[in-house]
């Protein structure tokens, strides 16, 4: 089965949904209104891609600049459908997301998660993915749910 990584087009919308609609990451009727601006805008500095298998959509991630830093990144949505979590895609989604911002001369790259049970596998995939774990703000989702922040340093 051939795989390949790139950066999301307009076509690649409806499987994005799909996966969304597959993970629970978020619903996607948010999606068209998220990445209309990438799709849009040449200049823009968003960074969203898609991973295939046999031409079909089952893996995304989306990734933006942070405001009034140099060269830091927020990774805010990575996810595979359901049918194919726990296959190491997620990693080499990682990676090539890693290697696209090192070619671009980004320095770090952060994650926030949530301290919820439901994301004990998530947290374990960063800290295995050599993010360390730099920040937690209490009760930041709701009450009882911490945001959890990760770190890489890129260059």
């Amino acid at each position: 089965m051939g795989y390949e990584i790139r950066n999301a087009i307009a076509s690649d919308v409806e499987g994005i949904k799909k996966i969304l609609d597959s993970s629970g990451l978020f619903p996607s009727e948010y999606l068209n209104e998220m990445i209309s601006e990438y799709l849009t805008n040449q200049a823009s500095e968003e960074i969203w891609f898609t991973y295939l298998e046999d031409g079909q959509s089952v893996g995304f991630g989306y990734c933006i600049p942070e405001n009034l830093t140099d060269g830091t990144y927020n990774l805010l949505a990575i996810a595979v459908n359901k049918e194919s979590q726990g296959s190491g895609i997620g990693n080499k989604m990682l990676k090539y997301l890693e290697d696209e911002l090192k070619r671009q001369q980004k320095r770090i790259l952060i994650v926030d998660t949530s301290s919820n049970d439901d994301y004990a596998l998530t947290r374990s995939f960063y800290l295995k993915a050599g993010y360390s774990k730099v920040a937690t703000i209490k009760d930041f989702w709701k009450d009882g749910e911490d945001k959890v922040t990760f770190y890489k340093r890129l260059l």
